[in-house]
């Protein structure tokens, strides 16, 4: 690589898209990152983390690899050998058996529940979108009123499938360091669920206090310098 610097890979959630790190992606680049966001299919964990990892085998040199929300879910199963560090952004770290459903559901306080609107799709399958009418005070309570507005018409559905699939075979956290930003004021992923992960998966913890579950928006240089540290810590490798 010509910046002699690890790949940041940035992978976005459910309900959402890549779009939402152009805050972070920018700092990273003017730091001198090469930068990628993931577009993440939000079809499947086993599959959403198959078609990761086909786009991991096509980057040259060492990666850092960043998830937020579901994302988490998809980079703990898609990381290769080349990953240096697993970020994680008000995320996901499951272990293998655990959905992003079941650790939602693992602590009180999440609102995802009552902010879900299901929509039938053809075959039986749903898609699942947060209802616009709670997106600014469940999904991003941080964020000006118009953004989160703005954020809730552009949202891209998650499957059914793709929140209850439990995650499958060796979970890349146990081996690959791991960084963990947790948004504390979350009201989709209870900060005591994030905290419950970071601790179990031995993570380099920061908390963002009064954050929302968009903790990379409403605070990107959190994010960013986040990710740089696990990048400068782990350069050498």
């Amino acid at each position: 690589m010509v910046s002699g610097k690890p790949t940041i890979v940035l992978v976005h959630g459910a309900f959402a898209d890549g779009s939402g790190f152009q805050p972070v992606a920018r700092q990273l680049i003017l730091a001198g990152y090469p930068v990628v966001a993931a577009p993440n299919p939000l079809r499947g964990l086993s599959s959403d983390a198959a078609y990761l990892g086909a786009l991991l085998d096509h980057v040259e040199g060492p990666i850092v690899l960043v998830g937020h929300s579901y994302g988490g879910a998809v980079i703990s199963a898609a990381a290769r050998s080349d990953v240096r560090a697993l970020v994680y952004l008000a995320a996901f770290v499951p272990e293998a058996g655990e959905s992003a459903q079941s650790l939602v559901e693992k602590f009180p306080g999440s609102t995802v529940g009552e902010s879900l609107r299901p929509v039938p799709l053809p075959g039986g399958q749903v898609d699942l979108y947060i209802d616009p009418a709670v997106y600014h005070p469940n999904f991003a309570g941080d964020l000006p009123a118009e953004e989160a507005a703005l954020l809730a018409l552009t949202q891209r559905p998650a499957s059914g499938a793709a929140l209850g699939e439990p995650a499958s075979g060796p979970q890349a956290w146990h081996t690959i360091p791991t960084y963990n930003l947790i948004s504390g004021a979350d009201r989709i992923i209870p900060p005591a669920a994030q905290k419950f992960m970071a601790e179990r998966s031995g993570a380099h913890v920061e908390t963002v206090p009064g954050a929302s579950h968009l903790v990379f928006i409403s605070h990107p240089g959190a994010a960013a310098a986040l990710i740089e540290k696990a990048a400068t810590d782990h350069a050498q490798e």
